[in-house]
């Protein structure tokens, strides 16, 4: 708590508003603020009860719930724990017999253009067929798989096969290097690694299998049994027998067995996936989610936040390494029977227009993103005419979204005009891995918009700006961002670590009771919406991915013939949201010219992406004799921040213990 803000200053003020339009309300799940107020009056006037109605009309129980909310634990908050379901069964079976069962489940375009869709009876068939390949190579109910795919069809498959034999799944995003992979497989103590040989991405084969031998060879990871490896390409791969099958291989084994596998029922709070986010420590956290409630919120977000219509064309931009995939990829579009597009490849590759291609050969009419990609392509669409929206027909789009960060006005309206045409709601949804899903969002028929600003909570989410003991703040106050009352989708604990979870979400000092976001954020004074302005604790928002800076630190003092001592800041960039910049203390002393230090910090990024990934390399590196600290040793991080933004200085240095330090750090490399 030692780094929060009793009162943050709000210097954005944007008197911009844009209410839904005819095509927006007409129709609408939600439609017109009225609507919205009367679901919040509901759940304000019988919480329980709203909850369970919910609970009640979105998913199919095994076994029906009779409890609704049990808090005698708090915070380990239980919901509807005494029910039955089945996830994966909520996202397919429920289908078959419908009209939705020969509807097109994914359209699954691949890195070089190529196009296949599949129908939700064939996927059903197919997540079946691997769900009984899981189940012969041992695994069972409570289990944890590790998953580390491309985004193709069969990580979506690999996800909804664990989830209907009641294994827990963990996802490990592609970019990530062997040792965060080992970090993973260890705190999970899984059994089996679900992979590729390669992913493909830009016209490049990148290595997965390999990654996951090296990962695995670093030790810890005995608890591995099984390496199961999709052949996306024709490269060779490297086999260990007896632990390696491809997925052809361990199909063909099962070759005149049924192909239906039963879905396996488990209790609502049966922990479904445990998703690992970097924290303010070192240690990555397991964030855990249970089964029936964040089914639920998957399922209500997609109809609430997207007014999903039978006939529309959604497409989330997220990869399955992250919880953006994972509810509004893997688990929230097919539970709610809608047509999703799913990409393998990137934005730019071969041309910077890939998404506004794509969007026009799909006929998109619900597509969302993050603030990074809008602002990247914003970039090539001005410094090329070629790669320009322009050039296509987007009149298929009804609902713009954005996810990840909070999206700065300017690139709010860029979106708005050059994208949606000034017809396209944007929802510019609030939400964590530790949520589960959207809590604050404007609904497309109901919400005026204001560029930058998330706006209102979702029906039933009791959001509030605190300050530190936990009061409550007035409008155009800024302060700590929290949630009063539990919610269905919420993070149930961090996997074997339940202190570090009530200490870094329900502190003590608010009553323990209150979950804190961890995001500073202020409401306006005319319409009492959010608008949230930025971490409260040292963990980095870069393209939308969460990065402890303590993550990154110890990865470059893990240098340990160069770096002495490291300290990394977050300073704001036009791209990627935040950009990671990295003060180093070497070993050997300053370097003694540009071209060494270039040299050095080239070296220090690679070093870096091996150890955690690409997206954690620094983009500035800067080096000193010794890092700006007070006598008393401690670093003085708001010196560095202001260093790394390019600001003077004005803040007392009387404190240092040596002030000439600053001069040292003021070239970034």
């Amino acid at each position: 708590m030692s780094n929060t803000n009793n009162n943050i200053e709000s210097v954005l003020v944007e008197n911009r508003v844009f209410p839904p339009d005819a095509r927006a309300l007409q129709g609408a799940r939600i439609s017109g603020m009225p609507a919205y107020e009367a679901l919040c009056a509901e759940a304000a006037a019988d919480f329980e009860g709203f909850w369970a109605r919910q609970a009640k009309e979105h998913v199919v129980w095994t076994q029906p719930f009779t409890r609704t909310l049990d808090e005698s634990n708090a915070p380990f908050y239980q919901w509807f724990d005494d029910g039955e379901l089945n996830v994966s069964a909520n996202c397919l079976d429920k289908h078959m017999g419908t009209p939705v069962e020969h509807k097109t489940a994914i359209v699954f375009e691949a890195d070089d253009g190529t196009v296949t869709k599949i129908s939700y009876r064939d996927l059903l068939g197919r997540v079946s067929q691997f769900a009984n390949v899981l189940k012969a190579e041992g695994i069972q109910k409570g289990d944890r798989v590790v998953i580390y795919m491309p985004m193709t069809i069969e990580g979506v498959i690999a996800m909804q096969a664990c989830a209907r034999i009641g294994a827990t799944h963990s996802v490990v995003f592609g970019g990530f290097s062997a040792k965060a992979l080992q970090e993973r497989i260890i705190d999970a103590g899984a059994v089996a690694v679900i992979t590729a040989n390669y992913q493909l991405r830009g016209g490049k084969e990148l290595p997965l299998k390999a990654i996951v031998d090296e990962g695995i060879a670093l030790g810890g990871c005995e608890s591995i049994k099984t390496v199961l490896v999709y052949e996306r390409t024709l490269s060779d791969w490297k086999r260990v027998e007896g632990r390696d099958k491809s997925f052809t291989e361990a199909l063909d084994a099962l070759e005149g067995q049924s192909h239906e596998c039963a879905p396996v029922p488990v209790g609502a709070e049966h922990p479904l996936f445990i998703l690992y986010t970097s924290g303010s420590t070192g240690k990555p956290k397991g964030v855990q989610h249970a089964s029936g409630g964040y089914l639920l919120w998957a399922k209500l977000t997609m109809d609430w936040t997207f007014d999903l219509r039978p006939d529309d064309v959604f497409w989330c931009t997220a990869d399955i390494g992250w919880i953006t995939g994972h509810t509004y990829v893997a688990y929230g579009p097919l539970a709610a029977g809608a047509t999703q597009v799913i990409f393998e490849g990137i934005p730019t590759f071969p041309h910077a227009g890939r998404f506004w291609q794509m969007i026009e050969q799909h006929k998109v009419s619900i597509f969302y993103t993050a603030p990074t990609a809008i602002r990247s392509l914003i970039k090539a669409a001005e410094s090329d005419e070629k790669v320009h929206p322009k050039n296509w027909d987007l009149s298929s789009l009804r609902i713009l979204g954005s996810v990840g960060e909070p999206i700065n006005p300017e690139a709010w309206m860029w979106y708005h005009r050059n994208i949606g045409h000034e017809k396209c709601p944007i929802v510019d949804t609030f939400w964590q891995t530790e949520t589960g899903g959207h809590v604050i969002t404007p609904l497309p028929g109901a919400t005026p918009l204001v560029p930058g600003s998330c706006t209102l909570p979702l029906p039933g989410i009791m959001a509030a700006i605190v300050d530190e003991t936990g009061k409550d703040l007035p409008h155009g106050a800024g302060g700590m961002l929290v949630i009063k009352r539990p919610w269905p989708s919420m993070i149930r604990t961090i996997w074997n670590d339940p202190e570090r979870f009530k200490k870094s979400y329900f502190p003590e000092e608010m009553g323990g009771t209150i979950y804190l976001a961890g995001d500073g954020a202020v409401r306006s004074e005319d319409r009492g919406y959010f608008r949230i302005t930025g971490r409260i604790d040292d963990v980095l928002n870069v393209s939308g991915h969460r990065l402890g800076t303590m993550e990154i630190e110890s990865a470059l003092v893990a240098k340990t013939d160069l770096v002495a001592e490291a300290a990394v800041v977050g300073r704001p960039d036009d791209v990627t949201g935040e950009a990671v910049c990295a003060f180093v203390v070497l070993k050997r002393g300053r370097p003694t010219s540009d071209e060494e230090a270039r040299k050095i910090a080239a070296e220090l990024r690679s070093w870096v992406a091996k150890e955690i990934g690409p997206i954690a390399k620094p983009k500035d590196i800067r080096f000193g004799e010794n890092l700006p600290k007070t006598r008393s040793g401690k670093i003085m991080r708001r010196l560095l921040r202001s260093i790394a933004k390019g600001e003077a200085i004005t803040q007392d240095t009387s404190t240092l213990e040596n002030p000439a330090i600053l001069e040292q750090l003021g070239q970034a490399y």
